[in-house]
């Protein structure tokens, strides 16, 4: 998608340059070779080691009261530049400027949808989690459904099970697990991390964004579905509708990555305006 560059906007990128050519996108996502594998690996194992429906169901209860801390938006914005992404073999920067590059992505190629922007903003601020003493494996990383056997799509899927006790247990081992047939997603128990824990702050704090907003932010991380296009029997026809919002602020999420990082002392201010539309205040988090 070629897109027009906004002169109001302060991304670091060449003026002449899309930022989805940056870098070339066969090389986003190499969980073959590169650098940062063994640490994106490990954090892996650990993540399908762990993340059963009794770990995820204790998570829901843990942090759903949202007594972690009072915060603004641009307070954990900010939190963020204290966080590495362990499971992400693309970068190796603090996962705030990561936040702003997809948010100027977006609004670059959507300049009409102000609350596309801010959603690249907050996208990944469950990612706090991490702050508050959480592994980075129930935190960051794709997601998948816990309850049923992974599929094939999974990364690491054939190497990183084998110490899963659910996928012992006959109740969720095989590929409904313990769902019925297109019971949508909303109705999956996710494995826990920061896409559904952002989620659910959200809509504790009233954010008056779209329906397309909460639900990007639920599932961005679920690769598997949106990339690999496994899950599909536990769609719902409203799941198959959102999907085109979730594959589209994927190409921002995925391809705005680039070492040249933003100025953000230049964008606060346009997203503070969008934040004081949307989700203004101090938060429950």
């Amino acid at each position: 998608m070629k897109v027009a560059v906004d002169p109001n906007t302060s991304l670091v990128y060449p003026r002449n340059v899309d930022p989805e050519t940056v870098k070339d996108k066969n090389n986003f996502r190499n969980y073959t070779s590169g650098p940062l594998l063994d640490r994106v690996f490990a954090t892996y194992k650990l993540m399908h080691t762990h993340q059963t429906v009794d770990f995820v169901r204790g998570k829901h209860a843990q942090f759903g009261d949202f007594s972690y801390k009072k915060m603004t938006v641009l307070e954990v914005v900010d939190m963020l530049d204290q966080l590495v992404d362990e499971s992400d073999p693309d970068v190796d920067f603090p996962n705030s400027f990561h936040a702003y590059q997809t948010a100027e992505g977006i609004r670059r190629a959507h300049p009409d949808k102000d609350w596309f922007h801010l959603v690249g903003l907050l996208h990944d601020l469950g990612k706090v989690l991490a702050l508050a003493g959480e592994p980075q494996w129930a935190v960051v990383g794709d997601t998948f459904p816990v309850g049923c056997r992974p599929q094939g799509s999974v990364v690491f899927r054939d190497s990183t099970f084998q110490d899963n006790p659910d996928l012992q247990d006959p109740r969720y081992s095989t590929e409904l697990g313990m769902y019925q047939p297109h019971c949508g997603l909303g109705n999956v128990l996710m494995s826990w991390g920061h896409d559904e824990y952002m989620y659910q702050v959200m809509k504790f704090n009233k954010f008056s964004l779209p329906p397309e907003a909460f639900y990007i932010i639920r599932f961005h991380s679920f690769y598997p579905w949106h990339t690999g296009g496994d899950y599909r029997q536990l769609c719902s026809e409203q799941d198959l509708v959102m999907l085109p919002w979730v594959q589209e602020f994927n190409k921002f999420d995925l391809y705005t990555k680039c070492p040249e990082l933003p100025d953000v002392d230049k964008l606060r201010p346009y997203y503070q305006g969008l934040i004081d539309k949307y989700c203004p205040g101090v938060l429950s988090w």
